[in-house]
Parts: C-alpha cells; sequence; structure tokens
C-alpha cells in the first residue's frame, strides 16, 4: 500500500475496542510483479468494530462493495482515507464490550504539562534503550503521544533505523488495546492478506529507504483525548572501521517530549579501551550527555529536560533531530583475535595490530561524464589529490578517467614516488567533465593494466591489488546491459584483484555496484553528493588504504563445530575487523582451539586462540542487560547476510531457489524480517490483516528518504536532478489529506494549456490554476532581483479554436542569468544559449551538454532539458511533440522548477511568489456538481475562496498520456491565490524583468 504511511479505516463515533488486527510487514525483493498483483480493498470500522469494505466516497454504500487497488503503487493522495483510524473517546474501564481485559494505559502518569504544536498533539515519552552486548546492539524505541485536540487527526510514529539491521518486533497500544508481532513466511502471509481482503478487513503499513537509514514509518487518525503507544525493537552488529566501533541512533522525535531519553548499555567481555560520545546532535547539547565507564561495561545517557530540548528558550520546536553517535574500541590481547563461546555458539573476532603494512598496486577509475560536472568533480578532485598524497613509497598506481571514452594516465603502474604524485594531481586537476559513460570499458581495461603487470612480474607476491571505481551514474556509452558489464569484469579479474566502487549520488543503481563489487572480493558504498563528498570519498578509502594481511584462513576442529559462516577472506585492512561464527558442541567439549593463517609483509603467519567453552557463563549470567542470546544472534545475522550476497551472484536458478529456502528457514527460526519474510501484528482475535511491502532504493523514486517507488523504464538521465525523474502513480480518487509523499508532489509546474500547480512544502499540498491568455503573450514565472534570475514564458496557440475556445501553450520559454550575462532560449525546435556575442546552439535531435560559467544545460534528445546552476537551483523543460498534421494541437513546452531552489525573498512571478509559502487554509469540503470533484473553501492571503478538488497531468514519467496529481483548483486565473490580477504578470520581451506594482 502507501510506502511512507499507513492508517487505519474510519470507525463511527460509538466504536471504540477493535482498531485493527494484522499487520503485515512485505518484504519482496525478487519478485515484484507477485506484489503488483495483490490488489487492496478500501476498508473501515463498521459498528460491529471490525474492518469493512466501505462504500465509494461521497456516494451511498452499498452492501459488500469494494475498491481495489494495486498495493506495490503508492497512491499520493487518496490511501489516508483507506486506512483512517478512528475512535470516539476511551473505555471508561479496561473492560472491552466484549468482556474481554486488556493492558491499560494508566501507566503513563499525569499527562498534563505538555507542550504541543498547533496540532494539539503532545509528546508525552520518546524513549530510546539500545543495550551491545559483544558488538550485537539490541534497540528499541518508544513513543507516548497524546491527541488533545478537539477533533479527529493523525498521530505519526516516524523512525529511522540503520540499513542492515534487523527489525524484529513492532507493537501499538491505544487506549489500552495492544497489538503484537510474528513473523511469517510471505506466501503464508498472503493467503492470510488475501482472506481478510475478501472479506473487506486489510489495511497496511509502511518502510521505505533513506540516505543510509531506513524509514519504519506510520500514521494513525485518532479522536480527542486517545493517547497512543508505539515500539519498534531491531537488532545489528556494530562493525569496526578506522579501529573504531560507531553505534548510530537516529533520534528525530519531531517535536518536544516530556521525557526524553537515549539510554546506550555496553558490555564487552574484552575490556572497553575507550567509551567517547562525540557531540552530533549540534552544541545544544553540551554537557547534557553522561558517560559511566567500567572494566568491562559502560552507560551511556542523555535526558534532556524538556527547556533543554528547546531549539530556543521561547521556541516550542525541538532541537533533537540527528543521529546520536557512540563510539568505542575494545581490549585486544592476542594476535590470534578473541574466541567467545557462550549458549552453543562461538564468535570469532578478529582484528590484529602492530603489523607492517602490505605494498598495494591499485587503479583509480574515475567517472569524468558530464553528469559529474560541478561540486561533484570538485569534491573529487579535493578527494583525489589528498588519497594520492597518502600513497607509500611501497605502493605502485595509476590513474583511468573515463566518460563515453577511456583515458590513461599512465598505460601501466608506476611506483608512488613524489615526483609521479605531484604529476597526477596535475592531471586529475585538469579534468572538465562532459559526455557519456563507458563503465564497461573503463574497468576490462583497468583489469588489463593489472593482468599485464602481473604477468610481467613486476607486482609483489606479497602486494594486494584493487581497482576503486567512482561513478555517479548508469552505462550510457557501450555496453549497457549490467548483469553483461558484470559478467566481463569477473571473467577479466579472475579471482586476483578486488574492486571497491564509489557510488557518487542516486542516479547510480547502487544495487549494480554492491553485486559487482561483492562478486570481486570487494565492497560498495554510496557517497552522498553534497558538501561533504570530499570527506566521505577519503573515509572510504581510508578503510581500504592499508592492507596488513591477505589470504586469511581461519580453521576449527570438525568433529566439535558446524555451520561455520565464512572463514576464507581475501583481505584484511587495518582497523576493520573479521568475525566467524559458527556453532560449537559444548556438551563434549571442554576448550575450543582456533588457527587463523594469512599471509603478511614478512612472512607466512599461523596463529592459535584457545577458550573454555564456559569461560563467559559466570560473566554473562550476572549482568542483567547482557542479552543471553547475543551469540545466536550475531551468528544468524552474519548467516543470512552472507546467504543474501551469495543469492545476489549465484550463478544458477537453482541455486538461486535453493538459497532462498535457507534464508527463509533461517528468518523463521530467529524470528527476523528479510526478504522472505513478513511481520504481522496481531490482536487477541486473529481475524484481521493489515499488509505493507518493502523499503525500496531511493534511487527507484524522487528524494531520498521519500516512497521508494519503482519506475517505468531505467533512468539513464545523467546530469538530470532527481526531482526531474518522478514514478508515474495510478490516482483514486480520496478525500482531502496533509501528508502526501513528495516523490510526485514537490514540485512547482506549469504545463499543457497552460496549468499550474503550485507545491507548497510546509502545509503539503498542491494548488492549482489556469491561466487564459492570447498567444504572443509573454507571461513572468520568476522574476527574482535577488539571484538576478529571470524566467519567462511565451504562449502559442492552438490551429483553431474547438468549443469556442482557443488553447494556448508555452512554445518558447526564456532563462536569464543576470549575474552571470547569460540568456537561454527554448522553443519546440532549439536550444540556444547567449553570452553577450557568444551563441550556441542545440536542437531537440541532440543529447549533449553545454557548459558556461557554472551553467550547465543538459539536453535529452526528444525529451527533455535541464538547466542547473552550481548546488542553487535548476530547472527542467520538457517538450511535447504532436502529429505534425494534426488539425488543431501544436507542439509545445512545459516547464518543473522544484520550490527548493535558493530564490531571495525579492522572487515574485506567477511561480516565484510562492518562494515564501502562504498560509492556506482549507475547511468546509461538500460535494461539487460532479461527485469526483468536491468543493471546499479556500482561506488564502485575507482571500476566502471556493476551490475544487480535481486533477492535473506531471508529464515527467508519461510526456503522452501523463500522470495523474490531485489539487485545489482556484478558479478565474487563480484570482486571489496569486497576487493581483494575472494580466500583471505580462511582460514585454522574453528576458525582462517583472516590475514591481
Amino acid at each position: 500500500v502507501r510506502r511512507e504511511t499507513f492508517t487505519v479505516g474510519d470507525v463511527e463515533s460509538q466504536v471504540i475496542p477493535l482498531i485493527w488486527g494484522w499487520l503485515l510487514v512485505m518484504v519482496d525483493e525478487d519478485d515484484k510483479a507477485d506484489c503488483v498483483s495483490y490488489g487492496h480493498s478500501d476498508v473501515g470500522i463498521g459498528r460491529d468494530g471490525h474492518l469493512k469494505a466501505a462504500a465509494l466516497h461521497n456516494s451511498t454504500p452499498i452492501a459488500g462493495q469494494k475498491k481495489s487497488f494495486p498495493i506495490i503503487q503508492d497512491d499520493s493522495f487518496g490511501l489516508e482515507k483507506l486506512t483512517d483510524l478512528e475512535i470516539d473517546g476511551f473505555p471508561s474501564s479496561s473492560k472491552t464490550r466484549n468482556g474481554r481485559y486488556q493492558r491499560s494505559t494508566s501507566d503513563w502518569g499525569y499527562v498534563g504539562d505538555l507542550v504541543e504544536d498547533d496540532d494539539k498533539i503532545g509528546l508525552y515519552s520518546y524513549k530510546v534503550q539500545s543495550t551491545i552486548t559483544s558488538w550485537l546492539a539490541n534497540t528499541m524505541i518508544q513513543a507516548k503521544m497524546v491527541n488533545n485536540a478537539k477533533r479527529s487527526q493523525h498521530i505519526v510514529f516516524d523512525v529511522q533505523v540503520p540499513k542492515g539491521a534487523f527489525i524484529d518486533n513492532f507493537t501499538m497500544d491505544v487506549n489500552g488495546i495492544t497489538f503484537t508481532s510474528k513473523i511469517r513466511e510471505k506466501s503464508e502471509a498472503r493467503k492470510m492478506y488475501s482472506q481478510a481482503k475478501a472479506k473487506g478487513k486489510a489495511a497496511g503499513i509502511v518502510r521505505s529507504n533513506a540516505l543510509d537509514m531506513e524509514n519504519f514509518k506510520t500514521e494513525v487518525n485518532v479522536p480527542p483525548g486517545t493517547r497512543i503507544q508505539f515500539e519498534l525493537h531491531y537488532h545489528e552488529m556494530i562493525r569496526r572501521k578506522l579501529s573504531s566501533y560507531e553505534h548510530v541512533i537516529s533520534v528525530k522525535p519531531g517535536r518536544l517530549a516530556k521525557h526524553m531519553e537515549v539510554d546506550v548499555r555496553i558490555i564487552e567481555p574484552q575490556g572497553l579501551r575507550y567509551v567517547h560520545v562525540p557531540n552530533s546532535l549540534g552544541d545544544h547539547f553540551d554537557g547534557i550527555t553522561t558517560i559511566s565507564k567500567g572494566e568491562k561495561k559502560a552507560h551511556v545517557s542523555f535526558k534532556p529536560t524538556m527547556a533543554q530540548q528547546r531549539k530556543c528558550p521561547t521556541c516550542s520546536s525541538t532541537a533533537v533531530d540527528g543521529n546520536f553517535v557512540v563510539q568505542y574500541d575494545v581490549n585486544r590481547e592476542t594476535t590470534g583475535g578473541e574466541l567467545e563461546i557462550f549458549n552453543g555458539y562461538f564468535i570469532h573476532f578478529f582484528a590484529p595490530e602492530n603489523l607492517d603494512p602490505l605494498p598495494k598496486n591499485i587503479l583509480f577509475v574515475i567517472d569524468v561524464s558530464g553528469s559529474m560536472w560541478g561540486l561533484k568533480m570538485k569534491q573529487t578532485i579535493e578527494a583525489m589529490k589528498a588519497i594520492l598524497s597518502e600513497l607509500r613509497a611501497a605502493d605502485q598506481f595509476s590513474l583511468i578517467d573515463f566518460n563515453h571514452n577511456v583515458r590513461c594516465w599512465r598505460d601501466n603502474l608506476v611506483s608512488a614516488t613524489p615526483a609521479q604524485v605531484e604529476d597526477a594531481k596535475k592531471y586529475i586537476q585538469a579534468i572538465h567533465p562532459n559526455g557519456g559513460t563507458n563503465i564497461n570499458e573503463a574497468l576490462l581495461r583497468a583489469t588489463f593494466i593489472l593482468n599485464e603487470a602481473q604477468n610481467l612480474g613486476m607486482l609483489d607476491p606479497n602486494s594486494v591489488s584493487m581497482i576503486v571505481l567512482v561513478s555517479d551514474g548508469d552505462p550510457t556509452v557501450g555496453e549497457l546491459k549490467l548483469t553483461t558489464i558484470q559478467k566481463n569484469v569477473k571473467q577479466s579479474i579472475k579471482d586476483e584483484f578486488s574492486l571497491f566502487c564509489l557510488g557518487i549520488g542516486f542516479d547510480v543503481d547502487y544495487d549494480f555496484l554492491q553485486r559487482i563489487a561483492t562478486d570481486n572480493r570487494g565492497m560498495a558504498q554510496r557517497i552522498f553528493g553534497n558538501q561533504e563528498t570530499s570527506a566521505q570519498m577519503k573515509n572510504f578509502y581510508n578503510q581500504v588504504s592499508t592492507p596488513l594481511l591477505k589470504k586469511i584462513q581461519f580453521n576449527y576442529p570438525q568433529e566439535s563445530v558446524s555451520d561455520v559462516t565464512q572463514s576464507s577472506f581475501h583481505n584484511y585492512f587495518g582497523g576493520s575487523e573479521i568475525v566467524v561464527a559458527g556453532k560449537v558442541d559444548t556438551e563434549n567439549l571442554q576448550h575450543l582451539e582456533s588457527i587463523v593463517t594469512a599471509t603478511a609483509a614478512n612472512a607466512e603467519l599461523v596463529m592459535e586462540t584457545l577458550r573454555d567453552v564456559e569461560e563467559l557463563d559466570g560473566f554473562m549470567k550476572k549482568d542483567k542487560y547482557a542479552d543471553p542470546e547475543f551469540t545466536r544472534k550475531l551468528w544468524a545475522y552474519l548467516t543470512v547476510n552472507q546467504m543474501l550476497a551469495e543469492r545476489n551472484t549465484a550463478p544458477t536458478a537453482a541455486l538461486k531457489r535453493n538459497i532462498t529456502k535457507s534464508i527463509l528457514q533461517m528468518s523463521l527460526d530467529h524470528h527476523i524480517v528479510t526478504p522472505f519474510t513478513a511481520m504481522l501484528i496481531e490482536n487477541a482475535e486473529k481475524d484481521e490483516i493489515m499488509l505493507a511491502d518493502q523499503p525500496k532504493d531511493p534511487r527507484r523514486g524522487c528524494c531520498p528518504g521519500t516512497l521508494g517507488l519503482t519506475p517505468n523504464a531505467p533512468n539513464n538521465n545523467k546530469g538530470i536532478p532527481a526531482w526531474a525523474n518522478v514514478t508515474a502513480v495510478p490516482v483514486s480518487f480520496m478525500p482531502e489529506q496533509r501528508s502526501p509523499p513528495v516523490s510526485s508532489l514537490s514540485i512547482n509546474r506549469v504545463d499543457n494549456d497552460p496549468h499550474f500547480i503550485i507545491h507548497l512544502p510546509k502545509s503539503q499540498r498542491n494548488i492549482c490554476f489556469n491561466i487564459n491568455s492570447e498567444p504572443g503573450k509573454i507571461l513572468n514565472l520568476v522574476s527574482d532581483p535577488g539571484t538576478g534570475v529571470v524566467v519567462n514564458g511565451q504562449l502559442v496557440g492552438a490551429k483553431r479554436t474547438e468549443n469556442k475556445k482557443l488553447n494556448t501553450y508555452f512554445g518558447k520559454i526564456g532563462f536569464y542569468f543576470k549575474n552571470k550575462g547569460l540568456k537561454v532560449e527554448v522553443t519546440t525546435e532549439t536550444i540556444t544559449l547567449k553570452d553577450g556575442s557568444y551563441g550556441i546552439t542545440l536542437t531537440w535531435s541532440d543529447t549533449g551538454y553545454i557548459i558556461r560559467k557554472q551553467l550547465l544545460i543538459s539536453v535529452k534528445k526528444e525529451s527533455n532539458v535541464t538547466i542547473t546552476v552550481g548546488e542553487e537551483m535548476s530547472f527542467m523543460v520538457l517538450l511535447h511533440r504532436v502529429w505534425k498534421n494534426h488539425p488543431v494541437n501544436v507542439d509545445f513546452l512545459g516547464i518543473y522548477i522544484p520550490p527548493e531552489n535558493q530564490l531571495s525573498p525579492e522572487a515574485h512571478g506567477l511561480i516565484g511568489q510562492f518562494a515564501s509559502e502562504p498560509e492556506v487554509y482549507i475547511h468546509h469540503q461538500r460535494p461539487g456538481q460532479a461527485p469526483e470533484k468536491p468543493q471546499a473553501t479556500m482561506e488564502v492571503k485575507g482571500n476566502k475562496l471556493t476551490v475544487t478538488r480535481g486533477l492535473q497531468k506531471d508529464y515527467r514519467t508519461d510526456r503522452v498520456r501523463g500522470t495523474d496529481v490531485q489539487c485545489w483548483f482556484v478558479h478565474n486565473s487563480g484570482k486571489g491565490f496569486i497576487d493581483g490580477h494575472y494580466k500583471d504578470y505580462l511582460v514585454p520581451h522574453l528576458y525582462s524583468f517583472l516590475k514591481k506594482p
């Protein structure tokens, strides 16, 4: 259903007890087509307290009538109503109408003195508890909230979970009615869902991706006085990077909490070297965090008072908004690593230190295509210059940069002498990005150089060879099929080298980079394309810059251990850690011995470790916070992740199916949500189901942190901002909702004849209006004296009138960047850049780039042109072609402008004036002339307007049919919503600023 929120059906005022029953979190990375095949029924809660099929909106209820739509798709405007939960008041006692007793919420105590926003929702408490037992972190996030308004409204629980963590429990308590979770096999869960759907008893929840976190968001519409508690549990293994363990907890309560607490306990049998809490939440919270550290245990507490949470002494908003980070490391006494044995499992932690680094042979393969233009390239150059400076004298290196062509700084590896390093820096500094992306040829060239050096005996036998790929997009030139590229690279590398991939931004297919890196003994990391790109790249390089060992093999007595995770590793890098786990027969064994063999810089090492199988028993049983299941959970965590990686690179379908079965069984046995299981949240009756889909890669949608929608086709528009690529979503009419997903909304657009759609980010609404003017007239869209930017559109008319009306469209759009002295004219035939007497023109039959004075014009053949001004602003113009012999229609243009553009407070124009969002209040919704077009009263800028709910078109994904976008339509050419009259926005020339009245 909706991937970002879930709510639960309409309830009549006297209905209380049965809110909803089953909550199904469906994860299906392999079988997307199956997901879209499932329908979903419009449901509500009837007089008997159970979920029932609801009647069509604005119509008389019909018994048994249902409304279905694909659950995999997102209805950006309608699904709130599908599952709105409304209860009027709460029971006078804890006994429900069927005589069943429920846990009371009276343990909340006094709930007064809550600070509320305008919505009158109070956050009574926000608590995070995390316990780390030998690298295994169990985290619980709990929120208790109250609706103190005099009306029903949404309460949202929105948290972020680290990617790779396993969610193992989610519960809700609404006025004493509690719902708990179970893990089910996917097909069994779908069967339950289908049965419930047939009875009109099905609804959903949401998970979606956001940067390096995964959003878990629920939304419930509740009546006045309702108390609700959300609680989410997940666990993860803390990985060691750069000689430190780092535990990151997202703490974003969204509002002031009467009780705020982040509580972290660390239990490490090896002993703690140090515990550090960086000031990641900002200077505002200096001195609030307390750290208590013992020899093997530590306690970190963060408990800001309500006054300390405030952004300012008189503010009602919270300053708690970010990641709470705990860093620590443990003592290491033996080179062979630390063996921990408990409850029939062993965990072997291996992180030797004080070893000489191995020499490395490294090839940097850098994407310099046109989409890397601007900040990304600048940051990449800065990072590469710093990385080159850190090469050791014993290292060999070279550089390859590629766009549609592949260039080598040197055709062979050279020693990292100061002279060679300086020459390489000059080469990097001179790079100017342009053109397409030929990943296949670039990687094959890199492997050829390494293979050739090895065949000629130029590589030290004890050295480590690696390729580091830096790219921000998909292949657009040469071999385009990703599976073929993966196969080509695998055959060329031949298990000799490692491939590490850095994917910059969200245009890149990060799944592909992960597969190709894992397939070649490396790893991938996403680099977020922002001001921190350089630091992120250097941080990643530091993780692989110091190889200490190669060909590492872990050995255990076969008669005593079983089900051992990966025990053979290509390399070990300084500051990291290798972890191996397995089952051990503690009943018939007193000691467990491990032997680790590896190649070091100057020797072949053999490292032995011996541990008593009962050594930990006393320590673990004494500590009430230690997780007694930590060895089992760590083994399961490693095993499942290993199998998921093996499945991604499985060469045959049969092997892939077998691995899938094993993952499924592990998921059920260990109560964790994986791509092949579902989490069910159930009430005592166990007769009602809710369904949700898995999180998706943000590349599949518009923006990080929004819905993970799946596009109709791959996006190869390099150089196009993320907002310019939106997913087509079918829309069913539903009443007004306040929090639609932004993936298809967060854009201002003018298209067709011409229809304006203004997105208001704060109120999360779309307001639309039409302008009916004459051919030849020029309308000002943006006029900003502060930034010196003008955007105007000139109208063209249809070939003849229809229904006594001559439709007009934008036939020409002009951009004037006064501070740069640049003008851009886009017509239905050409795209022209003018800089004084200099000019350059592209036609719509071209695909290419124009770069001048840090202005990038990116043209996609017969589709669109994107104009990007540094990191400050961007615009997209869409081309609409019609049959040239059409009796009425003509070619025309549409323009799309993201509200994030950094315009000044002086900005005006038909679109520019909304850079400063006006207060909009929509109320008194009522039936319109057509059932699917209700009316309402909108108050804005001191005016009261009658507006109509309807549909407009977004043509970014489907330039023929468009994607339906719901909005409130303002009549009379936007009168009352825009300042003045639309004729006030007529300008004399294509590059004229708007004159102030």
